[in-house]
């Protein structure tokens, strides 16, 4: 049976970018775990959609995009912006935080880990801002003030607000 492709999403390229770079991470342990897709849906649709019954059905959309494994050094060089950047490595961090394989292992595992690594030199950041972003990943179980300033700001490089 041949590799169904999925009919073209409903944001725009620069979104889908945002969303395969965050995927790779998910995958870079050879692994998607249902917690990874939960916040990775959550979290791209609140940014690309207006309402709640938009957003559900794009996190149906979206769902297909995310089974797809691009590789990092595909995806990273069409980022556009700063604020791109950081946002990616900062959900990056926080989706292969959220769980590990087994209740042994740690939350980061060695996959994960080289990918991240991998994901910084890309990204060309100073290592005060990715250690800055890291931490704030930490602290998101208890704030989304700064996936809600990093939206904003992607917002208006999209012209959605």
């Amino acid at each position: 049976m041949a590799l169904q492709v999925p009919p073209p999403p409903s944001i725009s390229p620069r979104q889908l970018t945002l969303l395969r770079v965050v995927a790779s991470m998910a995958w870079s342990d050879g692994n998607l775990a249902q917690e990874e897709v939960d916040l990775m849906l959550k979290r791209f649709s609140s940014l690309f959609a207006h309402n709640s019954e938009q957003q559900a059905d794009l996190q149906k959309e979206l769902r297909d995009y995310l089974m797809q494994n691009i590789p990092l050094e595909e995806s990273v060089p069409h980022l556009q912006s700063q604020a791109e950047r950081e946002f990616v490595l900062r959900l990056g961090y926080e989706v292969i935080s959220s769980s590990a394989r087994t209740p042994e292992e740690d939350l980061i595992n060695s996959e994960e880990a080289d990918a991240y690594n991998r994901l910084v030199a890309l990204l060309n950041l100073s290592p005060e801002r990715v250690a800055a972003l890291e931490s704030e990943a930490q602290t998101a179980d208890n704030t989304d003030s700064l996936i809600e300033n990093m939206t904003q700001q992607l917002q208006q490089f999209f012209g959605q607000s």
